[in-house]
């Protein structure tokens, strides 16, 4: 057995996909495809899929080092070695942009998206904004900004929060929301719905404990408020708004089938009382409705046509459909999605984070490690590269599991082309140049970018003192674009100007072209910092250039004292 109790003829293929996937995505390799690919084309590897994922992981994380360190070119060769019919793989072509709407009609579709404004948009929210917008381009529609903030005090609102949203919508979408509206601020509308229920027979007001009318709901029995006449339910239901009833002591329902399968439609509840006051309108009401009965009554006053939405609220468009054959009503169009976790951010909700914030545990909204719009358009991810992930994704009900280096994936494939390259020489090793009689340039001409996307040349004056990376120091090794040295001591002693081997390439800085910089990279809870030397030509603070085999980085403050403060990206 070749590895952990896999024979030869298996790492041998885990090793080819694995480098064949880094080569296609230059350098980014990513383990999910390779461990796709694997259990679509070897049935027998499936029963033991945990335990080859660990292999498919060393194997990738293999293949991004040897790009990392010595180009994707040297994996590439690895490659045409062992198995060279793999480089003749072309990408599979998948269907680009999204399905039909069923029953739609040019010009008149109208979509939703309604966050909890109780934080700013996450990455999880983009998916909402980008299928809704993207549908709505499609069909020359809508999309309705709705602000669901009619929860008092489990999640209550933020103020800014409103701000934050109308503007990360236009971030994502490429534009504005054409409409916006804030449920707090339509509350006399949902109450007189509430009240025209009640009147016409169809909701009553229920004053069981909660434990007692989940006993009754359970065994689909009738809930003696039931049998109360309308009379009494506009008793209780004046009594309620003018806060007389205490939280928790009464609430409305809509009548439903007892004997439904599912416990959860029986009689489900569309307002409650709460006494807390509400950030934006303040105490003015004292009975709130629930999303599920707000929701349905909004989608129709604002003639949604199509809701698309995680499948698991199902629960919530089954409710919602009973209200609307209440009401006479027709019911949008629904489509579902399933759950998409993502492995860095699978702990992280909006109410987490608010706590967390509010403990100092985080910096702010925009700290690095959150998985805010905020946090990620900060470190540098463009708002296209969110749009291309959600689509290539498409429409589906099946539940995944990603890594960022997805998402990432898609952000290097967006910014590559306008990314200036630049070395920084982390923990830097200070060594002295001997040209040993080789007749040197006075100055280098270093490619702004490899293949050209970005016109023009670095220059770098040549001196007698550069650095290196201590963790690249070796007997012989190649400065990168100039080069191949021995190293001995404090020496690096020029031996060709030309690639005469097959030595690793390094990236290194004349010492008079650097400037004092900090990396830092967030990093689980906390962060991790590298000091060490930047290429001190044409920074330019917001930009985002890519490190030197070290990855994308924001320069995110150039000071006159002081280390130039870089942010990383990603690989």
């Amino acid at each position: 057995m070749a590895d952990s109790g896999w024979d030869s003829e298996t790492v041998a293929t885990v090793r080819k996909y694995a480098m064949q996937n880094t080569v296609e995505y230059d350098g980014a390799g990513q383990a999910g495809s390779v461990l796709g690919r694997l259990l679509g084309e070897r049935a027998d590897l499936r029963p033991r899929a945990r335990e080859l994922k660990s292999l498919v992981e060393k194997e990738v994380e293999a293949a991004n080092q040897m790009a990392q360190k010595n180009g994707v070119e040297a994996v590439r060769e690895a490659l045409a070695a062992t198995n060279p019919e793999a480089l003749e793989r072309q990408k599979q072509q998948k269907r680009v942009g999204l399905k039909p709407l069923p029953n739609a009609t040019e010009g008149e579709v109208v979509l939703r998206f309604a966050p909890n404004p109780n934080g700013p948009l996450t990455i999880g929210h983009s998916r909402g904004v980008v299928i809704n917008s993207e549908f709505a381009s499609m069909y020359s529609g809508k999309v309705v900004l709705r602000y669901d903030d009619t929860d008092t005090r489990v999640k209550p609102p933020l103020p800014e929060a409103y701000d934050w949203i109308e503007k990360e919508y236009e971030w994502l979408a490429g534009r504005p929301a054409d409409i916006i509206i804030r449920a707090s601020e339509r509350m006399p509308i949902y109450l007189e719905y509430a009240k025209r229920m009640l009147e016409g027979g169809f909701g009553y007001v229920c004053r069981c404990t909660a434990a007692e009318f989940k006993t009754l709901r359970d065994n689909s029995h009738v809930c003696p408020c039931r049998a109360r006449s309308v009379e009494e339910n506009i008793a209780d239901w004046v009594s309620m708004n003018d806060g007389d009833i205490e939280e928790g002591e009464a609430v409305v329902r809509v009548i439903t089938d007892l004997e439904l399968p599912n416990p959860a439609l029986r009689d489900w509840p569309a307002l409650r009382i709460q006494h807390t006051p509400h950030p934006m309108v303040g105490d003015e009401y004292k009975i709130w409705p629930l999303l599920d009965f707000q929701s349905a009554i909004e989608d129709h006053l604002q003639g949604v046509t199509h809701i698309v939405r995680g499948k698991d609220l199902m629960d919530s468009t089954r409710k919602q459909t009973l209200l609307y054959e209440h009401f006479g009503w027709t019911y949008p169009e629904t489509l579902y999605w399933g759950r998409v976790k993502v492995h860095e951010f699978g702990g992280f909700s909006t109410s987490e984070m608010r706590a967390d914030i509010a403990d100092g545990k985080f910096e702010g909204w925009g700290d690095s490690r959150l998985p805010t719009i905020a946090a990620l358009s900060r470190r540098g991810f463009k708002s296209q590269a969110i749009r291309d992930f959600w689509m290539d994704l498409g429409l589906t009900q099946k539940d995944i599991s990603i890594s960022m280096q997805t998402i990432e994936s898609f952000n290097s494939s967006v910014i590559d082309s306008d990314c200036e390259r630049r070395s920084f020489v982390r923990n830097p090793r200070n060594l002295s140049l001997n040209a040993n009689d080789f007749p040197l340039p006075e100055t280098l001409q270093i490619p702004r970018h490899p293949d050209g996307e970005i016109k023009g040349s670095r220059q770098w004056l040549l001196s007698d003192k550069l650095v290196i990376e201590e963790e690249d120091s070796a007997a012989q090794i190649r400065l990168k674009d100039f080069a191949d040295v021995s190293i001995n001591k404090k020496d690096a002693i020029v031996e060709s100007l030309e690639r005469g081997d097959k030595r690793a390439i390094v990236h290194w800085l004349p010492v008079n072209q650097g400037r004092i910089a900090r990396l830092t990279t967030p990093s689980g809870d906390g962060f991790r910092i590298d000091d060490g030397l930047i290429e001190n030509v044409d920074l330019v603070e917001g930009a985002i250039v890519q490190l030197e085999r070290v990855g994308f980085a924001r320069i995110e403050s150039i000071p006159e004292n002081g280390p130039v403060e870089l942010l990383f990206l990603h690989r």
